[in-house]
C-alpha cells in the first residue's frame, strides 16, 4: 500500500436507518510509510453552511460533525484506538472497547481540517510510535471508519456495521498490506516544573483551624513511558501534579444515603484504565487521592491482556492532626489484572486488589468472564471475595457476585442483571457502596423506527428488587417510560417511577423497628440541538423522596421532592463556547408545613480558543444549601468558586499552564467553632478559605 492510497467508499448508515445509503457521500483514502499511518476523508455536503464545527480544547468535539478512525492494532476485535477530527482539524483521541469509550487517552499525532464549497476535508497522520501492535513483518489490523452529521442525527460506518449485532469493534474490517513497520524503542519523558503561591484553610486539627500559606513554592516531577517488546507499556510518575485538571461537574450530594460517584479526571489514572475494568468496580482510582509515586504496566502479549498498578497515597496521613498517630503515614495500593481471549470476542480474567495502611488491609481477588453467546447476546459474570482488617483490629470477609445477560438488537433489547454482596464484603480500592444485598434488575426496551417525522421511539420498563441476606426486601420498583428521538439532535424521555425502600435500625440508629417507605416520582428528560450554536437539555423530577438528613433524634421521613438539572451550551463563535448548568434540588414537608432545604448550584464555563494551541478557560460556580433546622440536620452553606486557566498545549506532554483559583464560603471570619465542633457558619458574609496562583511547564522528550 506504500506509495499509493487505498480508496474507501460505501459508507452505510448505523443510525437512524440501519444499513441504508448515507445522506451525504464520504470518500476516504488510506496509506502508510515507514513512520506514519495516513488517512484523508473527503466529506461531501450539499449544505456546507450547516456544517457544525468549532475550535475548542482537545476532545471537545462531540457536538460537531466529525470523522473517526477505529484502529484495532492487535486484530482481536476487543480494543481499538480512536482518532477523531472535526471540520476545523480539532482532535479527539481515545481507547475503546465495545462496552466503553475512554477519551482521556492522549497521544501525539497530526491533523488538519478545512471546510470547502462541497463539504469538508480531514487529514490524519498517526505515527507508529503512538500505537502499540504485535511484532510481525506483515501486519493485519482491524479498522472501522466513521462519520457523524449532527444536524441529521446520522452516524455511518465503513465497513457496514449493524445494530443487529452487539458492538462496533466486533464488526470491523481488515487492514492488510502494511510491512516492515515498528513503533520503535518509544521511550518518553515528561518533566514538569511548578511555581505556586497559595493560602488555604488547614482543618487537619478541627479544634484549632488555621490558615497555611506560601508566597512562593517550587515543585517538580516526572512522568515517563517505556514500551516493552512493542506491546507492553510501563508508565511511571514521580510527584504527579494535577493543577490544571477541571473541577467536577455539579451533582446533588446532600441528603444522600450512599456515596455519590464522581468520575476520574486525572490523566495518569485515566490512561489505559480500561485494562482494569470488571463488572464489579474493584478499582476506583479516586481512592488514590494524593500520590507521590506510581507505576503502571499495561498491554497485550498474544492472547493475554495485562494490567498492574502500584501507587502510594499520602492523603490518610495528611487529613489528620499533626499530633495524631496516623499523621504523615501513607496507604499503599497494588492492583493486578490479567485476562485471556477465548473463543470469538470473549475472555476470562483474574483480578486482585490490595490496600494497606498502618497494619490494616483490604484484599480482594476473583475471576470474571465475558462471553459472546451470539451476534446479539453477551453475558458477563464475576465472583470475588474480600478479606479486611480495619484499623481497630476488626476483621471482615465475604464474597461478592455480579452477572448479567444482555441482548442488543435493531428493535428488541433487554438486560437482566444480578448483584450479590455479602455482609462482610468490602472493597477499599473500588466503588461499591452497599453491602449485604441481592439485587435483581430487568430492563427491557423496544425501538420502533418510523419512516417519517420521528427517527426512533419506544417503551422501556425496568423493574428491580433488592433483598438482604435475612430475606428482607430492601428496595423494589418499576419505571414505565417512553422515549422519542427526533431530527435536530432532539430527544425526549418521560416516565413514572414507583419505588419502595426499607430502612432498618442498623441503617439509622434513631429507628427502633424496620420502616417501609413507598414513593412515586414523575420525570421527563429533554435534549435538543436544532441550531449550530445552541444545545439545551433538562432533566426534571417531582414526587416523593426520603429525607435521610432529618433533624437530630428525628426518624427519616417521606418528603415532597422537586429537582431539575438544566444545561445550556452556546457556541457563540467558532472559537468561543459557553457551557452553563443550573441544578436545583428541594425537599419539603408533605403537609406543606415548610421546606426542609433548597440546594442550588449554578456553574458557567467559558472557553475561548485563540489558536489550536492557545486557549483561556474561566469557570464560575456558586452552590448553596438553604436549610430549615425544623426539618433537616443540614447546615446552611454557601460557596463561591472562580477558576481561571490559560493553556498553551503544543501537543500532549508539551504545555504551559497559568492558573488562578479562589474559593469563598460562609464561614466565620474569626474561625469560631459551632457547638457541634464544626466551623461556625455565617448568614451572608463569605470567607476566602483558599486561593492559589500557579505556573506549570512540561515538555515531552520522545525517543
Amino acid at each position: 500500500m506504500a506509495g499509493k492510497m487505498a480508496r474507501v467508499e460505501g459508507f452505510r448508515q448505523w443510525i437512524p436507518h440501519d444499513g441504508q445509503p448515507v445522506s451525504q457521500r464520504t470518500v476516504a483514502y488510506l496509506a502508510f510509510d515507514s513512520k506514519n499511518f495516513y488517512a484523508v476523508f473527503i466529506c461531501f455536503d450539499n449544505e456546507p453552511n450547516k456544517i457544525r464545527a468549532h475550535l475548542g480544547h482537545r476532545d471537545d468535539i462531540w457536538d460537531d460533525d466529525f470523522v473517526d478512525i477505529w484502529i484495532d492494532s492487535f486484530h482481536d476485535h476487543r480494543r481499538a484506538y480512536e482518532f477523531v477530527v472535526n471540520p476545523l482539524g480539532l482532535q479527539g483521541d481515545g481507547l475503546a472497547t465495545d462496552s466503553n469509550e475512554d477519551f482521556s487517552f492522549d497521544t501525539l499525532w497530526y491533523s488538519r481540517g478545512q471546510i470547502t464549497k462541497q463539504g469538508w476535508v480531514a487529514w490524519f497522520a498517526i505515527p507508529f510510535k503512538s500505537l502499540r501492535f504485535p511484532k510481525a513483518r506483515v501486519q493485519t489490523w482491524g479498522i472501522t471508519l466513521q462519520r457523524e452529521i449532527h444536524r441529521a442525527n446520522e452516524k455511518s460506518f465503513w465497513p457496514y456495521t449493524t445494530r443487529r449485532e452487539e458492538g462496533i469493534i466486533a464488526q470491523n474490517g481488515d487492514l492488510k498490506g502494511m510491512e516492515n513497520i515498528s513503533p520503535g524503542r518509544n521511550m518518553q519523558f515528561i518533566p514538569y516544573g511548578l511555581f505556586r503561591s497559595f493560602r488555604g484553610l488547614d482543618l487537619r486539627d478541627p479544634s484549632v483551624p488555621r490558615f497555611d500559606s506560601s508566597a512562593a513554592k517550587f515543585d517538580g516531577g516526572l512522568d515517563s513511558k517505556f514500551v516493552i517488546k512493542d506491546s507492553l507499556v510501563l508508565d511511571t510518575t514521580v510527584e504527579p501534579d494535577f493543577s490544571q485538571v477541571e473541577s467536577d461537574q455539579p451533582q446533588v450530594t446532600v441528603s444522600q444515603r450512599f456515596e455519590v460517584f464522581f468520575p476520574e479526571k486525572r490523566p495518569f489514572f485515566l490512561e489505559n484504565s480500561n485494562y482494569f475494568d470488571t463488572p464489579i468496580n474493584l478499582f476506583f482510582t479516586r481512592r488514590i487521592a494524593h500520590p507521590q509515586l506510581g507505576s503502571r504496566l499495561t498491554g497485550k502479549v498474544g492472547k493475554y491482556s495485562v494490567g498492574m498498578l502500584l501507587a502510594d497515597d499520602r492523603s490518610p496521613g495528611l487529613r489528620v492532626a499533626p499530633t495524631d498517630p496516623l499523621a504523615m503515614k501513607r496507604a499503599y495500593f497494588a492492583i493486578g489484572r490479567i485476562s485471556r481471549d477465548v473463543m470469538k470476542d470473549s475472555f476470562i480474567g483474574l483480578m486482585y486488589t490490595d490496600r494497606e495502611f498502618d497494619g490494616a488491609f483490604n484484599r480482594v481477588g476473583g475471576v470474571d468472564t465475558t462471553l459472546r453467546l451470539s451476534k446479539t447476546v453477551v453475558t458477563r459474570f464475576q465472583a470475588v471475595a474480600s478479606s479486611t482488617r480495619q484499623t481497630d483490629g476488626t476483621r471482615l470477609a465475604g464474597p461478592a457476585f455480579e452477572g448479567d445477560v444482555s441482548r442488543y438488537g435493531h428493535s428488541f433489547n433487554a438486560d437482566l442483571h444480578y448483584t450479590g454482596r455479602s455482609d462482610g464484603f468490602r472493597t477499599e480500592t473500588g466503588f461499591d457502596p452497599q453491602p449485604d444485598i441481592h439485587n435483581i434488575n430487568l430492563d427491557p426496551w423496544y425501538n420502533f423506527w418510523p419512516k417519517r417525522h420521528l427517527l426512533r421511539w419506544g417503551p422501556e420498563f425496568p423493574v428491580y428488587r433488592i433483598y438482604d441476606h435475612e430475606g428482607n426486601t430492601l428496595n423494589w420498583g418499576y419505571t414505565p417510560e417512553l422515549f422519542f428521538e427526533m431530527p435536530g439532535q432532539t430527544f425526549l424521555r418521560v416516565g413514572y417511577a414507583k419505588e419502595a425502600e426499607l430502612l432498618r435500625p442498623r441503617d439509622f440508629s434513631v429507628l427502633t423497628y424496620n420502616k417501609d417507605f413507598v414513593r412515586n416520582t414523575k420525570f421527563f428528560y429533554f435534549r435538543t440541538a436544532p441550531l449550530k450554536k445552541v444545545i439545551f437539555d433538562t432533566d426534571t423530577r417531582w414526587g416523593q423522596r426520603i429525607n435521610y438528613a432529618a433533624p437530630v433524634s428525628v426518624q427519616p421521613f417521606l418528603a415532597r421532592r422537586h429537582s431539575t438539572t438544566t444545561d445550556l451550551s452556546i457556541i457563540a463563535t467558532s472559537r468561543l463556547r459557553i457551557d452553563n448548568t443550573y441544578l436545583w434540588f428541594r425537599l419539603a414537608d408533605l403537609n406543606q408545613r415548610g421546606v426542609a432545604f433548597n440546594n442550588h448550584i449554578i456553574r458557567s464555563k467559558w472557553n475561548y480558543q485563540f489558536t489550536p494551541e492557545l486557549s483561556v478557560r474561566v469557570i464560575l460556580e456558586y452552590s448553596a444549601v438553604l436549610a430549615n433546622p425544623n426539618f433537616t440536620s443540614l447546615p446552611t452553606t454557601k460557596n463561591l468558586n472562580a477558576d481561571f486557566l490559560i493553556t498553551y498545549l503544543l501537543h500532549p506532554g508539551t504545555a504551559v499552564y497559568v492558573g488562578y483559583n479562589s474559593n469563598l464560603q460562609n464561614l466565620d471570619h474569626h474561625l469560631l467553632l459551632a457547638p457541634d465542633g464544626s466551623l461556625l457558619r455565617t448568614r451572608d458574609s463569605l470567607l476566602n478559605d483558599s486561593r492559589q496562583f500557579f505556573v506549570k511547564v512540561s515538555y515531552l522528550f520522545r525517543f
